[in-house]
């Protein structure tokens, strides 16, 4: 049996309208691959029992809060941790209703894949396509659909063809690199862990199986070398009296000992002495490590800086242009200086003009109405006070990413993909 460091990590993220089982299938999954322990299992079938089911309430796995309890829906981003002997899992179970839309762009945001659910009786709905279009935006490099509930439509291959035939129609305007298609019944546990003898017709595999095994080695951007320093090391103790070293996560590429590497934004040049980790020194490092640079030349460093490629740099800007998904219940304030976190830098901004609102069924731009309400999602130009050093999104979702916060009252009211 392969070692546990050496056992892949996926994140996914799921979506869909209320009721038509997220939890449920969440559950099922803990359920079915044995992911949790006996005393939670133990509380669920007695919660079970008391609301008079005859079956397992497995959605109460997973809906936690108490108001969640009590409504059976999900209005918090819940995280779930399992693995298999194959691979480690972290579900981020994002809400279905409207106004929780922005919490899926928080469950998403780090997510390898999209698991979206429809209820094959109801098709493809407005949220199905929300869902869809944000998670194309957040360029999650895989998307499933499950078509949930199809114990309700008697396992039809008719009813599953008609859904995948109108997504199939409407994910084409969208960027969606690796789409696949599942019927399940999450409450039966057909397709979810093990294949569904009720529907013989469909010759693919399980959704477990499909997410053990889905290849997510080429997500991250391997090429164009990004590392921006959060914080610089100098212990100043008599072991490592003249140590350096700048700590942080790689964003991008592969940084490798002995390479040519420029600071940005200062310009300074120099080559990397050596990479350490808390494990000890190593050869090279990759996204998504986090490890300590040392470089050959004494260079004034500091936190929010980029170690990159020589001939490999990112745009260093102060007109940032970008979609963004507007977060917060009061609209933009004109001319109101926001907080702009990109990487590990921190500059204050305004927003100059949104160019257009998006129309989440249509993907119709709309230049005329640029009033901006919570779960919005807008192209919008700002201006900074200081230069970021940035990639486009589709380039690189670690560089090309950013959140704003109202600097009044420290909340975050938008997060941006920068084009």
């Amino acid at each position: 049996m392969r070692d546990q460091q050496e056992i892949e990590l996926l994140r996914f993220t799921t979506a869909g309208s209320v009721d038509d089982g997220k939890s449920t299938l969440i559950g099922r999954l803990l359920y079915d691959s044995k992911s949790i322990f006996e005393d939670q299992l133990e509380a669920v079938k007695l919660s079970s029992r008391k609301k008079g089911l005859e079956h397992i309430e497995l959605a109460l796995l997973t809906d936690g809060l108490r108001d969640e309890r009590e409504q059976g829906i999900t209005i918090d981003v819940a995280y779930r941790y399992f693995d298999t002997p194959r691979r480690k899992f972290i579900i981020a179970d994002t809400p279905g209703h409207i106004q929780y839309t922005r919490n899926m762009v928080t469950g998403a945001t780090t997510a390898n894949l999209a698991l979206i659910l429809v209820d094959a009786r109801h098709g493809v709905i407005e949220q199905t396509c929300r869902h869809s279009i944000i998670a194309s935006l957040l360029q999650i490099p895989h998307l499933i659909l499950c078509v949930n509930k199809m114990d309700l439509v008697d396992y039809s291959e008719k009813a599953y063809d008609k859904v995948v035939r109108n997504f199939r129609s409407f994910a084409s305007k969208l960027d969606i690199k690796d789409l696949r298609f599942i019927p399940i019944s999450a409450l039966h546990g057909d397709n979810v862990v093990n294949k569904s003898k009720n529907m013989p017709w469909y010759e693919g595999s399980s959704l477990l199986y499909s997410l053990e095994t889905i290849h997510i080695g080429s997500d991250q951007n391997f090429i164009d070398c990004r590392f921006p320093v959060q914080t610089v090391i100098r212990p100043h103790s008599t072991d490592y009296p003249d140590y350096r070293g700048y700590a942080g996560r790689v964003a991008g590429g592969i940084f490798k000992s002995g390479d040519e590497v420029m600071v940005l934004p200062s310009g300074f040049q120099s080559r990397i002495q050596a990479i350490d980790t808390c494990d000890g020194a190593v050869t090279e490092a990759f996204p998504p490590m986090s490890v300590t640079i040392r470089l050959e030349d004494d260079i004034d460093v500091s936190r929010g800086d980029m170690i990159v490629r020589i001939n490999n740099r990112p745009q260093l800007t102060q007109d940032i242009d970008f979609m963004m998904c507007w977060l917060h219940h009061q609209p933009p304030r004109p001319r109101a200086k926001y907080i702009v976190r990109h990487t590990t830098n921190e500059v204050k901004a305004i927003i100059k003009e949104v160019q257009y609102k998006m129309d989440i069924n249509t993907l119709h731009r709309n230049t005329q109405d640029k009033n901006l309400a919570m779960n919005d999602i807008a192209r919008v130009k700002m201006r900074t006070t200081h230069p970021l050093l940035v990639d486009p999104y589709r380039k690189n979702r670690n560089t090309g990413s950013l959140i704003l916060i109202d600097e009044a009252t420290n909340e975050t009211v938008a997060a941006g993909m920068i084009i």
